[in-house]
């Protein structure tokens, strides 16, 4: 069974909406006056976040009573980015994020809005399935369905307070956007529901689905790294045992393509340092040489925004 990330599929909007309001108005062939002029881009950002805060107003319809939200604006932040910019200092995705997080919260009914409508499809196609499958009664198919609402409430309320609260990164709201899942929790779920035979086929294909995430996952970052440093067949098979033990979905009573028996636990629990065991002297230098290589690339990319790279950028997990 499929399972769609409802979630995740608001992110795009999310980080147009950033984009829109803040990071286009960076890129230097698009702005007039100088190039690369300080007081040029920081003039243009304040247009920019004065258009989206027009827009939003528009979205939501005029404040009839005329009065300002109290706390933190989206015109306090656009001034404190302008004047980092005036001043020369960079400026990072996290400064944009915090800067439109106002922008984030008065827009969060609209987002809640459009996440109901989607997610109640999501729930309607994966109930008919379930019920198709296990041959559910009718009242299984409503407590099935109550529980996959109750599961995409709680997500949206941690979704919203992630993207509300100081301190947030982009890095955090990629990987919960990443992680977050409408099946997490349904084992438990249907193993009182479903019993014998049912209950069997059902934790079996479930088992099977886990397994495919593993795989999936592990062969992707064992190839990454392969191009890399050239691994041979042994340090294949041991990287990727150590990248499928690393998956939030790993279990040990998986059957992995390739892998036969369990998978050794990775000492200490750092995939990195257990990644970097396994790989030969010229090989750890080749690996060092092009994290060193591409995080610079990243780094200029982002300077040419008018950005900065974020501290943990990762050259195994850069996507």
């Amino acid at each position: 069974m499929a399972i769609p990330q409802s979630i995740r599929t608001l992110l795009p909007l999310v980080i147009g909406l950033l984009a829109g309001a803040l990071g286009a108005t960076m890129f230097r062939q698009s702005l007039p006056g100088p190039e690369g002029s300080p007081e040029e881009r920081a003039n243009k950002l304040e247009v920019e976040l004065k258009h989206a805060h027009n827009r939003l107003s528009a979205l939501e319809g005029a404040d009839p009573s005329g009065r300002r939200r109290p706390g933190r604006t989206l015109a306090d932040g656009a001034r404190n980015i302008a004047e980092a910019i005036r001043a020369g200092k960079p400026v990072s995705p996290d400064d944009i994020l915090r800067a439109s997080q106002p922008l984030l919260r008065d827009l969060a009914p609209l987002f809640d809005r459009m996440r109901v409508k989607q997610q109640q499809q999501i729930i309607e196609s994966m109930t008919g399935e379930l019920a198709r499958k296990y041959n559910l009664t009718p009242q299984q198919q409503t407590a099935l369905k109550q529980w996959f609402e109750d599961k995409s409430n709680a997500d949206a309320q941690r979704w919203n307070k992630l993207i509300s609260q100081d301190g947030t990164r982009i890095e955090d709201l990629m990987r919960a956007a990443r992680d977050v899942r409408p099946d997490d929790g349904l084992d438990q779920f249907m193993a009182t529901t479903l019993s014998g035979d049912k209950l069997t086929e059902f934790q079996t294909t479930r088992m099977a689905q886990r397994a495919e995430r593993v795989q999936q996952d592990a062969d992707q970052r064992v190839q990454r790294l392969d191009s890399i440093v050239q691994l041979d067949t042994t340090q294949r098979d041991q990287v990727f045992g150590i990248m499928a033990r690393a998956s939030r979905d790993y279990d040990p009573a998986m059957q992995l393509e390739g892998i036969g028996g369990e998978i050794t636990p990775t000492t200490g629990g750092n995939r990195q340092q257990a990644m970097l065991a396994v790989l030969r002297p010229e090989q750890r230098a080749a690996y060092a040489s092009a994290q060193q290589q591409r995080h610079d690339e990243a780094a200029k990319n982002m300077e040419s925004l008018g950005l900065t790279l974020p501290a943990d950028w990762d050259l195994l997990n850069d996507d």
